[in-house]
């Protein structure tokens, strides 16, 4: 079994040995891992990059914003609500059962994150998802996927399960969620991949549709489930294209991405397998144009970007980085650029409106102390990226 729950949690390379047998005898997801050291020696910059200063000025001024939790941070997301735009939520990376979620506001005027009180989650959260909101009329609600997917409604003082989403209800064991997606045309949709080799569409409802009842409970039918690989589904992200809630594509542990459609689930199409068959992790739509999507395979130093108009073969690759890659994030704002961080403690920002052309080095590079294990780019605040390390955030402007 080579990867836990894709490398959500990092299980592989130095950070993480898994055991050989997997743990079915109890309804969870997550073996005893056993952390080792994790280096926290910065690599040197990039070369082909503008390196981006650790320093910065004071309150509004500054550049970088650091907030550091109790325990180590593996899940992260940005806020959508416009009157929410330096919120976040972190989930904890703690080998055993017992994990925690965090919501954590930058108080502009201090210059510091303001912290509630972390709210328990079972097992390390795989992602975590605000409400694609940006308007703010819906619900204040969070998802977080793990054994199972969970909406929870945030309060100013206090976080609450509204429901836990569980398409197994006949039996005490449970298919570990590697990732899911909130639809963004379409808030009543979330979908969900697992080691199953499935991916779950789900359907939200409050007593009234989500944006116009803000008191009511949320409740969730699956809407559809299907058998998406071959083996197990490491990733799911819908498309946004031409303000279509229907298509979105997934990725996984047979080395394929694959396309769907929800009105026409009786076929899919491959758009592209790498040659080795190596799983691959994560998955990305490019936010302005969706022809264009970004993976990466498990243990790789590089990100391939894909055509979905030329089938097959990457339209570009890049592969500065000199360590396994963790994440990746196209900007919100402009269809040519992308960020990824590695192992390598870089954070690297790629322009590539020369595609098809070979895209040599980034534009921009920042190191960081320790190894990244997460990336995310703001929509609401396209000139700040967020980042994790170890037990550390930072949100960078750019």
């Amino acid at each position: 079994f080579p990867l836990l729950v894709d490398r959500v949690i990092k299980a592989r390379g130095s950070k993480f040995r898994l055991p050989s047998v997997w743990p079915y005898q109890f309804p969870g997801f997550l073996p005893h891992l056993v952390l080792s050291s994790m280096s926290s020696t910065p690599a040197s910059a990039s070369s082909g990059g503008q390196q981006v200063s650790s320093s910065g000025g004071q309150g509004r001024n500054k550049e970088i914003y650091k907030y550091d939790a109790p325990w180590n941070i593996y899940a992260l997301n940005w806020s959508l609500r416009p009157d929410k735009r330096f919120r976040l939520a972190i989930g904890s990376l703690i080998e055993e059962y017992n994990n925690k979620i965090q919501v954590i506001t930058l108080d502009e005027a201090q210059g510091k994150f303001i912290a509630q009180t972390p709210f328990a989650h079972h097992y390390p959260a795989t992602k975590i998802m605000w409400i694609p909101d940006m308007k703010g009329t819906c619900p204040d609600l969070l998802a977080t996927s793990g054994d199972y997917l969970r909406i929870w409604k945030v309060g100013d003082n206090d976080v609450k399960m509204e429901c836990m989403l569980n398409n197994n209800q006949n039996s005490d064991f449970c298919a570990p969620l590697t990732s899911f997606d909130w639809n963004e045309v379409d808030p009543n949709l979330i979908g969900a991949s697992s080691i199953d080799t499935t991916c779950t569409i789900w359907g939200l409802e409050t007593q009234q549709v989500i944006g116009r009842a803000n008191t009511k409970s949320v409740s969730g039918h699956v809407k559809t489930q299907l058998i998406a690989h071959d083996k197990e589904v490491y990733d799911i992200a819908f498309s946004r294209a031409g303000g279509n809630r229907d298509i979105f594509a997934s990725v996984g542990a047979d080395g394929s991405v694959r396309l769907f459609d929800l009105r026409n689930l009786e076929t899919s199409t491959i758009i592209y397998e790498n040659m080795s068959r190596t799983p691959l992790l994560r998955l990305a739509w490019n936010r302005q144009d969706p022809n264009y999507i970004a993976t990466f395979a498990m243990n790789s130093m590089e990100v391939t970007i894909l055509d979905l108009r030329v089938l097959f073969t990457p339209v570009a690759t890049l592969d500065n980085h000199r360590a396994f890659i963790n994440g990746l994030a196209w900007a919100p704002h402009s269809s040519c650029h992308i960020c990824t961080a590695a192992d390598d403690c870089q954070a690297l920002i790629w322009d590539i409106q020369s595609m098809p052309r070979a895209i040599e080095d980034p534009i921009l590079a920042y190191t960081a102390a320790a190894e990244i294990n997460q990336i995310q780019w703001s929509s609401v605040q396209p000139d700040w990226i967020a980042i994790c390390y170890n037990n550390s955030l930072e949100i960078l402007r750019i």
